[in-house]
């Protein structure tokens, strides 16, 4: 049996793909959420999607206790207060943390938050180029696998692979991270493009540029640069900069326009935008496009302004 903590999009479209193969527990806070799928198979979250009858909604986390592993899909925002005050299971049950983002204070990833918390677990990450409607219905789908112990991640990779989503591994933890995070902060940058009307050669190159400034930082943390070249980073990349079905993409758009966005939504970007702006001045990593998107999000910046002061940098080789 597998266990998964939160009957977000995600989580729910991961708990539909797996049972598929197994039984499955998702875990929901909410207990009006849980009796709404328990009664119609349906999440609010994924209401065209029918919930298989192996997938077993509830609101008792104890109930994971006996789960092979765990999948946390929940926000990096969000993890370590869950972590502090619910996650209750044995620490031989591996966890693999299905979140992207760096947490705001810390500039930690989830896997140096999980690490503080269960240092005697098998952890992992999963993460990659992804919707979760995707999943759901059984479209292929590559991801990507991240877990520093060969053995852990032989074990892991097979027990989360099905027919539709295929899995790849790697030991460069880090670096798989990074990717998923920082994509979401271009994707808000392109996103931000299109909606202001400057157009798709705009967009083609903040994608690029956006994609030298990941590479650059993850680097400086000791990622390996061909990670960031595969699933968890320009395959994401690619993803969530030019489809509108992306949270952080459509959160953007919104800023682009200058209309509202609701706020019930879950967007990483906005956070892993400011914390790696910080992050970037901290340590001298050149990191423009990223500022900008962070001083757009905090309200500094109009997107036009931003735009004027990235054309308006020194003329440089590529």
């Amino acid at each position: 049996m597998i266990g998964i903590v939160g009957a977000g999009a995600f989580g729910t479209a991961l708990a539909v793909a797996l049972a598929r193969h197994t039984p499955v527990w998702l875990w929901a806070r909410d207990t009006g959420v849980v009796r709404t799928i328990q009664a119609h198979r349906v999440s609010p979250r994924l209401p065209e999607i029918q919930l298989p009858e192996n997938v077993t909604v509830t609101a008792d986390l104890a109930s994971l206790s006996k789960a092979k592993l765990i999948l946390l899909a929940i926000p990096t925002q969000t993890l370590r207060g869950f972590l502090d005050t619910q996650m209750g299971v044995p620490d031989t049950v591996p966890l693999v943390a299905c979140c992207k983002g760096i947490e705001l204070g810390t500039g930690q990833l989830p896997s140096e938050i999980l690490s503080q918390y269960r240092p005697g677990s098998v952890l992992g990450i999963l993460t990659g180029p992804s919707f979760a409607a995707d999943i759901a219905m059984g479209l292929p789908t590559a991801l990507t696998l991240a877990c520093a112990s060969d053995r852990s991640g032989e074990m892991l990779q097979a027990a989360l692979t099905t027919d539709t989503l295929r899995l790849y591994r790697t030991r460069d933890v880090t670096g798989a991270q990074l990717g998923g995070a920082l994509k979401n902060v271009m994707a808000i940058a392109c996103g931000a493009v299109m909606g202001a009307g400057l157009g798709e050669s705009a967009r083609a190159a903040l994608m690029t540029r956006g994609f030298a400034e990941m590479v650059r930082l993850a680097e400086t943390r000791g990622a390996r640069p061909e990670t960031l070249a595969g699933l968890s980073g320009f395959g994401d990349l690619v993803l969530t900069c030019t489809s509108g079905q992306s949270r952080n993409y459509q959160f953007g758009e919104s800023l682009g326009r200058d209309a509202p966005f609701d706020p019930d939504i879950t967007v990483e970007g906005a956070a892993t935008a400011r914390a790696m702006a910080e992050e970037a001045r901290r340590t001298g990593v050149e990191m423009p496009v990223t500022q900008a998107v962070a001083a757009v999000v905090s309200g500094e910046l109009k997107i036009l302004q931003a735009v004027d002061m990235l054309l308006s940098r020194p003329l440089r080789e590529e």
